[in-house]
């Protein structure tokens, strides 16, 4: 473990000498967290959950640990580390302030920080703290690292990775040290090498839709956005159009797991950091991952010009960098040093100089997904044949398989970038690091638009018109889509005679001003644009059909395209030329506008076939590819999407669009009515896609118009799908259902749902169980994170006057007290809602003390209120008892599963004594209550007239309580029909009192499941189900009956019809 310092020690090490104080690992300890009397000196006031199962190996590693070690491996993982303690810096803070690093006043700054929302700043000033601090700082961060790892991921992730290493790290961390210095007759190479892929790297090439200048060339490092890279990669299995799977989850994944699991990595980490830490010496690899335009092509571009300006990886030599397209045209054997040579010649015979030293070369293959040879490393596939030396000649897929598995020049460094569908090939190839561009966050975006204008003014109102609009947003995270928008939409804010009413709504109608744009610089230059483009579609079509993005001139001339006079008319902007190898090839600038021109060829055929046949067969393909397609098909059989091309290419098919709108039509109706499965449910809402490009209002209101139930439980909504649900219900008459549950919209999706919620008479439903076994119909908007932020939202539909929501489920939305005074605002004024379901949030009493001012209002509707497990005690009661006391239209209340205790019961008894009180229905399981309540409910239930349903589970009564309710159900008053004291620890002692229950003439249902009756109670229990004629089900399942005891009680069912007798869970009705 001890290295050799001599000369290394660090200032701080000089100046200090305090032997560390190392903590007692194996004890708790209590972390302060500070309130608003911060003192110098604080003292520990919360308890913060750590870890107290330490790692001995990680314990005695840093126990090991010598000082310079520790700055060592502090400065190694700094980067990582700053992200890793974001979520848990206050905390830190604390921990450090306790052990006495900090004082309150660094404290201080570092909290104030975390509450301004600065969590960054505040942990890189942490660090920079400890750092300063010096040697005894960094080692009582690294043990409370220990502690508090599982609470914080990214913090775990990076103590797993260290132990991982084994007993001696730090000679990885060495990376540069024992690496042979460049020999001098290859420094002159190296030079000529730089300065040739600086010359290459150097610029961008930026297609305009203008004539005198087709293409502008700026510096790249004016014109390069940073883009965010985690380091993971998300499902390598797409079963759906690859840019709509990654844009539905792309803000989930940027604003939740940035925050909690995933890490950020720069293009300078991919190797020799922390991130690519390898077992062996074999050598290194890195995948890179991106949908198409997401800027894979562009992220190498600036790591090669990075590494040939000095500026990152001065650990290579030597960067080699291919494009999978152009290894595409060697159709022939060669071998490594001839395939370096063909693209760098001046390399001349010095290779064999560069192979002694191959853990200083680095070899970069980008877009592995449009290789056409065959690389896959799966173990039930057969492996190419391996190439292990470097003059040997062999086919191009056996060189670059052999450099990823590191059997060809085993040390070097290997980086491959592929879109999400051709991950898969890579599963078993050993890659050390995986990372996936996940593209713009909303600041990116912004600075994108900013370079993209001169003008400013125009940028800034480029991208306001875009962020309103959430369907043109919803891709936004994709450099290419911006280029597009920006393309499209700056003609509306630069012209004059653009009118701002016209700017684009629809995707369909974006694109199309895209190619309109085009078509009117360019439209000159070419006798029939309508034959060409009809032509090009053509060759779209079948590219998207066979997942084919690179074109060759054989494609061209096989569909009637010159290449010379195609490439020098206006289709340069559709059609891109790469020839920076040995031929030309060509490609759509993105994806999407390939199946754009795909889409819009249907409508300019002179002789329409089935349009009907080809759209089912398209969308018949499970994996999405069409997808986008289809869209941009039904938004083009709309006038607003066709007529600015019709300008120029003249009418389009009638009988096509005809045709996709008689095709939508039968998909609508086909789908409305079978959403059982996730699939189903997908279908369905991609066919409301359909229809909102089409923006055909008759269709859509013909289609789904008269609709009374709309489910998409569980399928993760996006805002922009939240956005096309909004209008399509927005053209419906009343929706009696919709089905919202565990859709993930969060607030952002509510936002695009507000104005469309007050038609909806229940806003979810979903078909659950009774004990009869019967569908119930529950309301449900849970499980969708929607925060008290989201109940402001809907607290505005809820006012509406023309609100038609009764039902309405809120239960796990992560909702606290902040939200209540927006409910009970809206509760005041909602003339519809009946039913509320809170449960599962942390409202607590000052929230239901709101929601209770509510209740006491005589407008108030609710009927049915659910404040399960809400974090109540009895502080909350009186105002509950008040208003239950004159509440007119409250029947159903459930407290359960909180702590009201006897107190909060007592005063609860008080109110259902009152006589105007009108609850049917009383649920107080799991309230911590005991038999010193039991006297006041018994009271309760004697008195009240409207009371049927109480719950008393899972409670303390015990023997005593038992006797004091027994005596109230003997009372000719009282109304009891149901009544559950399951776990309530009753024996035998209460046996008697159970049979005197035989007087009630209501009693139907009596739950005595999990208490700790035996066959002792078997005689008075027959007596009671014998004699108690009203009784239709008793429940007496984990009790302590024998089998002879069951069955003398079960047998009793056959003498009286109805009655249900249960002791076993398997007997128990469901």
């Amino acid at each position: 473990m001890s290295l050799q310092r001599q000369d290394r020690e660090t200032p701080e090490q000089k100046e200090q000498s305090v032997e560390p104080e190392h903590l007692n690992l194996g004890m708790p300890v209590n972390i302060m967290v500070e309130g608003s009397n911060r003192q110098a000196d604080p003292v520990p006031s919360k308890r913060l959950r750590m870890d107290t199962d330490l790692n001995p190996i990680l314990t005695e590693f840093l126990t090991k640990c010598d000082d310079f070690q520790l700055f060592q491996l502090t400065q190694f993982y700094r980067d990582r580390l700053e992200q890793a303690i974001k979520e848990g810096v206050d905390g830190l803070s604390s921990l450090l302030t306790y052990e006495r690093i900090f004082n309150g006043q660094e404290h201080r700054k570092v909290t104030e920080l975390v509450e301004k929302g600065n969590r960054a700043d505040s942990s890189k000033l942490l660090l920079n703290l400890v750092m300063e601090k010096g040697s005894r700082a960094r080692r009582v961060m690294w043990e409370s690292f220990v502690k508090m790892r599982h609470g914080v991921p990214k913090l775990d992730k990076i103590l797993k990775e260290i132990q991982e290493l084994g007993s001696d790290p730090f000679g990885y961390m060495n990376i540069t040290e024992g690496l042979p210095e460049l020999p001098s007759n290859l420094k002159d190479v190296q030079q000529k090498h730089k300065e040739t892929l600086r010359v290459q790297t150097e610029t961008l090439r930026v297609n305009t839709i203008l004539i005198k200048e087709k293409v502008k060339i700026f510096q790249l490092v004016d014109r390069y956005a940073e883009l965010t890279v985690i380091s993971t990669v998300r499902d390598r299995t797409l079963v759906e159009h690859e840019l709509l799977a990654r844009g539905r989850d792309h803000e989930e994944w940027r604003e939740k797991d940035l925050q909690r699991e995933l890490e950020k990595i720069r293009p300078d980490q991919l190797f020799q950091s922390s991130f690519s830490q390898r077992k062996s010496k074999s050598g290194s690899s890195a995948a890179v991952s991106g949908v198409p335009g997401i800027g894979k092509t562009t992220m190498v571009q600036k790591i090669v010009y990075d590494w040939a300006t000095g500026k990152i990886y001065p650990h290579f030599q030597f960067v080699f960098s291919f494009k999978f397209r152009d290894l595409n045209t060697i159709n022939c054997r060669i071998s490594l040093r001839n395939l370096i040579r063909d693209q760098y010649p001046y390399f001349g015979n010095v290779l064999g100089e560069l192979w002694k030293n191959r853990e200083r070369l680095l070899f970069i293959f980008d877009g592995l997904d449009e290789f056409k040879g065959s690389i896959d490393f799966a173990e039930n596939t057969e492996p190419p044949s391996m190439c292990t030396d470097p003059e040997s000649w062999c086919e191009v897929s056996d060189i670059v398989y052999s450099l990823i598995q590191h059997k060809l020049l085993p040390g070097c460094s290997v980086l491959v970038t592929s879109r999400p569908t051709a991950l898969h090939l890579l599963e078993k190839a050993g890659i050390s690091v995986w990372a996936e561009i996940l593209g713009f966050n909303h600041e990116e975006q912004k600075e994108y638009f900013n370079k993209f204008f001169e003008d400013q003014t125009v940028a800034a109102a480029v991208f306001k018109h875009v962020e309103e609009s959430k369907i043109l947003y919803t891709m936004c995270y994709n450099p290419s889509y911006c280029w597009i928008l920006g393309l499209s939409l700056g003609p509306f804010f630069t012209q004059r005679d653009r009118k701002q009413q016209q700017v684009p709504k629809t995707i369909t109608q974006l694109y199309s001003y895209y190619i309109y744009n085009i078509l009117k610089n360019h439209g000159r230059e070419i006798e029939n644009p309508r034959d060409v483009l009809l032509k090009l579609g053509e060759m779209a079509f079948t590219g998207v059909s066979e997942k084919k993005i690179v074109f060759r001139n054989a494609d061209l001339i096989k569909y009637n395209l010159q290449p010379s006079q195609f490439l020098s008319g206006f289709l340069m902007e559709l059609l891109e030329r790469d020839d920076s190898v040995q031929s030309v090839v060509y490609t759509f600038p993105h994806l999407t506008i390939q199946e754009f021109v795909a889409a819009l060829a249907q409508f300019l055929t002179p002789a329409p076939g089935d349009i009907g046949k080809l759209l089912s067969e398209a969308h018949s393909k499970e994996d999405g590819r069409f997808e986008i397609f289809l869209r941009f098909v039904s938004g083009l059989a709309s006038a607003q999407a066709a007529w600015p091309l019709e300008e120029i290419l003249g009418r389009f098919s009638h009988q096509t669009t005809c045709g996709v709108i008689d095709w939508v039509k039968a998909k609508v109706e086909g789908q409305i009515g079978n959403t059982e499965i996730e699939t189903s449910k997908r279908n369905l809402l991609n066919t409301f896609h359909y229809l909102f490009e089409s923006q055909n209002k008759t269709l859509t209101q013909n289609t789904v118009g008269s609709v009374e139930t709309l489910t998409f439980s569980e399928l993760r909504l996006t805002p922009i799908d939240c956005a096309v649900l909004s209008h399509v219900i927005g053209l419906c008459d009343t929706v009696k259902h919709l089905d919202l549950r565990e859709c993930s919209i969060q607030c952002k999706g509510l936002q695009q749902l507000i104005s469309v919620l007050h038609k909806c008479q229940e806003l979810s439903w979903r078909t659950a169980s009774t004990s009869c076994g019967s569908p119930l119909p529950i309301p449900r908007l849970s499980y969708n994170n929607l925060g008290d932020s989201g109940v402001e939202v809907l607290s505005a539909a809820l006012k509406n006057p023309d609100c038609k929501i009764q039902k309405l489920r809120l239960d796990n939305n992560t909702l606290t007290d902040h939200c209540a005074e927006d409910l009970t605002t809206a509760l005041n004024t909602n003339q519809s809602l009946t039913n509320l379901n809170l449960s599962n949030n942390k409202l607590g009493d000052s929230g239901v003390k709101l929601l209770s001012e509510a209740l006491r209002n005589p407008d108030c509707k609710i009927q049915k209120l659910c404040l399960r497990d809400v974090t109540l005690t009895d502080s909350c009661a009186k105002a509950l008892s008040s208003a239950l006391s004159i509440n007119q239209s409250l029947t159903d209340l459930n407290l359960g599963n909180n702590n009201l205790g006897d107190s909060g019961a007592k005063l609860l008894s008080a109110a259902l004594r009152n006589p105007d009180c009108k609850i049917q229905r009383l649920r107080l399981n799991d309230n911590s209550l005991t038999d010193s309540s039991a006297e006041d409910l018994a009271s309760a239930v004697c008195t009240n007239q409207s009371l049927t349903d109480l719950d008393l589970n899972m409670n303390k009564l015990g023997d005593s309580g038992m006797k004091l309710l027994s005596a109230a159900l003997q009372n000719p008053d009282c109304k009891i029909e149901r009544l559950d004291l399951g776990q309530n620890g009753l024996t035998d002692l209460c046996a008697e009192d159970l049979a005197a229950f035989s007087t009630n003439q209501s009693l139907i249902s009596l739950n005595l499941n999990s208490n700790s009756f035996t066959d002792q109670s078997v005689p008075a229990l027959c007596h009671l189900i014998q004699t108690c004629r009203s009784l239709e089900q008793i429940v007496l399942v984990s009790n302590r009956f024998s089998p002879n005891g069951k069955r003398q009680l079960e047998s009793l069912q056959e003498f009286r019809p109805r009655l249900c007798v249960t002791c076993e869970y398997s007997n128990l009705a469901t």
